[in-house]
This record gives C-alpha cells, structure tokens and sequence, in this order.
C-alpha cells in the first residue's frame, strides 16, 4: 500500500522552471531526513519478513479464480480478511488512519486506495488488489493486477508495461545504488511506451511498522537521491496511467482516479536490500505474476 510523498511532486515540465539549486537543496534536505530515520534491519529480521510477504503474496494468490464478472469487491475484501486471519496475520489497513476495509481494491481509472464496495466487476474491468498483512508484527506488503474476464488489448499492454517497469526498478536495487536510479529505471522504460508514472504517490520503507522512512519515488535521476545500503526495507509499486499523469482523490479521502479517467496498472513487491542486491519477499508461491493467469 502506497503513501503520498512528504513534498508535492512537480511534473517534469514544472519542475524544470525550478532553479537547480533549489532543487538540489530539496532533494538534500529530504534525502538526508530520510537517512537519519531508516532503520537497518539484520538475517533475523529478513527471516520474519520472508514469512509475512510470502502470505501477503499467497493471499493474493488465493483471490485470483474468484476476480470475475459479476463478484463485488466487497466479496473480495471478505475473502482476503477472512485468509489472512485464518492464517494468523491480521490486514494492516483495516482501520489504519481510518480506511474502511481489509484491502485496497482499485478498478479501471482508480489510481490507489480504492474501497472495496458492492459495485460489481463488469466484463473487461481491470484492478488491482494491494494487500498488506501483519504476522508476528511485521508486514508484508504486495499488489497484483487483475482482470474480470478479458482485457482490452489497450489494458493489457499497461498492464504488461507496469510489471515490467517494476521489476527494471527492482533489477537495480544493490548497495551502492541510489532511489534515483531505481526511478529512473521505471520512468525511462514507461515513458519509451508513451504511458505516464504517477507523481503524487510512492513507494515507502516498512518492516514492523507499516509506514517508514525511504520515500521510494518512481520517477527520478541516475545517481541521485538516497544512497540504498544493506540492510533497507522497502516497497516498489510504480503506478503507470494510460493517459496524462495527473491524479485526483475523490471526497472519500481516500480514492485516487486518473484526472482523465485514462486507465490505470500498479504492481507492487516488498523487499530488502542484501549485500549483493536485494531479495524479493512477495514473489508469487503459485507463479501468479501477471495477468493472464490461464
């Protein structure tokens, strides 16, 4: 689950009227808060968080057969709560900051944060369900897209797009590295397909708690940004919209749609940086990746 970035975040084209030495007093400013604050976790900690993402990933394993027209995702969300606490975990967003329900369930042009509601899946609807669990206190945090029936061939593409934009993010996590060029990574292949990333939320360190120092932003500059050391927890969930980037949260305060209503695709994984690169602690048990799941 992803949260909003402590600074608002200026397209590129804004941003390139800033000065660069206001930007760079930025980026140093929240760079260096974040490193003050990020917790160093050891083999002990990555044992345990091994054991909460691969249930964060068999619940969304579990929900596949039954995303198809006609379900609710109020049905979803049931199914989801009712796996993970039969597997003794609890759903971390459930009450959190006052969200309503036990997973995020974000149809079509919803960006994020989508509630789950009676709203029935319709032939061809995409979404995507973003799960995060607590077992023995710490989470596990992951998303997948879905499809209720058959996507378009529009719909497919992106959601091809996004898994393949996260996984070149993860590709260059390693000590050494820094988050720019894990945004860069994402946001240079998105753009080279003429979709857009989202600016106004990002990806975010966790381990006991559910929120924590990095900001992990998906777009960004080779070379800049937080330094990544061994040790670091974190998520990469890039959300990618068919259209402009631009989003906007509904009067709910929670449901963040595509300011076109272009589709939208997010995919998600919790991991952890090692001494030689990092480890993925959300890969599918079944081998669910992507859609189609056929």
């Amino acid at each position: 689950m992803d949260r909003r970035p402590p600074m608002t975040q200026l397209d590129r084209d804004t941003e390139a009227r800033l000065g660069d030495a206001t930007r760079r007093a930025d980026r140093r400013e929240a760079e260096t808060g974040d490193a003050r604050r990020i917790i160093l976790y050891g083999p002990e900690d990555f044992a345990c968080m091994r054991r909460a993402g691969r249930l964060a990933a068999a619940t969304l394993d579990m929900i596949t057969p039954h995303v198809k027209p006609g379900v609710t995702t109020e049905e979803l969300d049931r199914l989801c709560h009712d796996f993970i606490l039969a597997h003794g975990a609890v759903p971390a967003p459930l009450g959190y900051r006052g969200f309503p329900k036990s997973i995020c369930t974000s149809v079509n042009h919803v960006v994020c944060h989508g509630i789950p509601s009676p709203r029935r899946l319709e032939e061809g609807d995409i979404l995507n369900i973003d799960v995060t669990v607590v077992l023995d206190g710490w989470h596990g945090d992951s998303s997948r897209m879905y499809v209720a029936g058959k996507p378009s061939v529009k719909a497919q593409r992106l959601m091809d797009v996004t898994h393949e934009a996260m996984m070149r993010g993860i590709a260059t996590i390693r000590p050494g590295a820094t988050l720019g060029d894990l945004g860069h990574a994402i946001q240079s292949f998105v753009e080279r397909q003429r979709f857009s990333v989202v600016r106004e939320f990002c990806g975010h360190g966790l381990g006991r708690a559910f929120h924590e120092p990095p900001n992990v932003l998906h777009f960004g500059r080779p070379g800049e940004g937080l330094v990544l050391r061994e040790g670091m927890l974190f998520t990469v969930e890039p959300m990618v919209n068919a259209g402009r980037p631009e989003v906007k949260v509904l009067d709910d305060g929670w449901t963040a749609v595509t300011r076109d209503r272009s589709l939208s695709a997010q995919f998600e994984h919790t991991v952890g940086v090692t001494a030689t690169g990092c480890e993925i602690f959300t890969l599918s048990p079944a081998g669910l990746h992507k859609p189609p799941y056929d």
